[in-house]
């Protein structure tokens, strides 16, 4: 009979408190798989979120880190609304005279190239207008490019695609400038389909409801982005609801003293735009090359009223500095669970000593060696480690496809059963295998000391 066979049926005649230790050392392992496949999910989650699809945010000079919560994240509030004349300074050649014509109002030197037109070429330049809601979601009022020009995906290659409908247009003979398409997650929770018409609420969630709505021409393929929890309405019919009248303000950008008021319409379909003048924007979504874009940055942040953030480098620090210190915190605690189970393994190898010292005495005195029996222990203890931890690793794995209704809509990420959520879940076995060694030395050596005559 060899030692294996011996340490298997050591462990099947204790089968309780084996069964016990086996138990609490599967609940630490399954644990720490729980954390790193929670911490995959948000990695995975930020590495598809950092790709923006963008290099810059521009908006109110503020929090770096807000403008981006804001702008990419749909979280938190806006820092402060930039005039819409400024967001034209972006646009190349004669794109401040054609966007001149087709809005109208007054705009000083309208038949000059914007400011930073020359950084801007090849790239792109997408207004971005927030502060109401739809129910719980975030309303944001921009322009057809946003689904036309952005892309999304892992290395920033995807297509937004609509799982149903189309992408709204600048004005519609059949809905006028009151378009809007939706993410996955708004459809969802607010049973929406094409046709069905979305009010914003004014200011926050629950705010006062605006009277004219928006109807829903486009639904969005889930993404796993924030964009699945967003609707998105056409800019020019946001400006016209009531309250979005932008403040007359100075050159600085200072609010002035003077009533803002809308133009009148006589019906959704009229084709009267608000005036550049009254228009504002909360951020500019900024796509240029990488030294045009430090260039730009340089150039925007010494302004006095705007800033210019670049998303990856704000998501980047968020993850670096609070998410990663986290999921190691995390993974010290349920370590600590391992360690409990390992010294629950030595308590209960140890006190089965008395009762096998005759046991082992017998063994020695029919040949057994003293190695041969620490052997014995020693694979005793590393049966109840390895068991238990696989037992822990399946049950870790199994929450994962079990979670997917949920994290896949939510996240984009799908859980696989035998995915590997990150490097130090292929240290689990090694450290299984070590944890039990460790366990097992002290019982092992009482074992080893066994005196045959005295136990006989």
């Amino acid at each position: 009979m060899n030692l294996f066979t011996i340490a298997v049926r050591n462990l099947t005649y204790r089968k309780l408190p084996t069964a016990l230790t086996m138990l609490s050392m599967a609940l630490g392992v399954a644990l720490v798989v729980l954390v790193l496949t929670i911490s995959g999910v948000i990695q995975k989650t930020f590495d598809r979120t950092s790709n923006v699809g963008y290099n810059l945010i521009v908006g109110a000079k503020g929090s770096d880190i807000q403008l981006t919560f804001n702008t990419v994240f749909f979280l938190s509030q806006p820092v402060e609304n930039i005039q819409y004349s400024y967001y034209m300074e972006y646009m190349a050649d004669d794109g401040r005279q054609k966007e001149y014509e087709r809005i109208g109002g007054v705009l000083k030197e309208p038949e000059r190239s914007g400011l930073y037109s020359f950084l801007i070429k090849g790239g792109f330049a997408i207004p971005l207008c927030m502060g109401d809601y739809i129910d719980t979601f975030r309303c944001v009022g921009t322009t057809p490019d946003y689904f036309n020009l952005l892309k999304h995906g892992n290395d920033n290659d995807l297509d937004y695609r609509f799982a149903k409908g189309r992408n709204f247009v600048d004005y519609s003979d059949e809905h006028g400038y009151f378009e809007a398409v939706v993410g996955s997650q708004v459809a969802a929770e607010m049973k929406l389909n094409l046709g069905s018409e979305i009010f914003a609420s004014h200011g926050a969630a629950g705010g006062a409801r605006h009277d004219q709505g928006f109807v829903v021409v486009g639904i969005l393929e889930p993404t796993g982005t924030p964009n699945d929890r967003g609707a998105f309405v056409n800019i020019e019919g946001f400006y016209l609801l009531e309250g979005h009248v932008a403040p007359n303000r100075d050159e600085a950008g200072r609010e002035e003293k003077g009533s803002a008021t809308a133009p009148e319409r006589d019906s959704k379909l009229s084709k009267v735009r608000l005036p550049i003048e009254k228009r504002e924007v909360t951020a500019i979504l900024i796509k240029t090359d990488g030294m045009k874009g430090i260039g730009l940055q340089r150039q925007v942040n010494k302004s006095k009223f705007a800033q210019a953030v670049s998303p990856i480098g704000v998501i980047s620090g968020l993850l670096n500095f609070f998410v990663k210190p986290i999921k190691w915190a995390l993974l010290a605690i349920t370590s600590l669970v391992c360690i409990v189970s390992a010294i629950s393994i030595l308590v209960g190898i140890y006190n089965s000593m008395s009762e096998r010292k005759r046991d082992i005495a017998v063994m020695r005195a029919l040949g057994a060696s003293r190695d041969h029996i620490t052997a014995i222990i020693l694979v005793e203890s590393v049966l109840i480690a390895v068991i238990g931890g696989f037992i822990g690793w399946i049950a870790g794995h199994a929450v994962g496809p079990l979670s997917n209704a949920w994290t896949e809509q939510a996240t984009g990420v799908r859980i696989d059963f035998l995915s590997v959520n990150s490097i130090e879940e292929l240290f689990i076995v090694p450290g299984l295998v070590l944890i039990g060694i460790l366990a097992g030395i002290i019982p092992a050596l009482a074992a080893y000391r066994t005196s045959v005559a005295k136990s006989l």
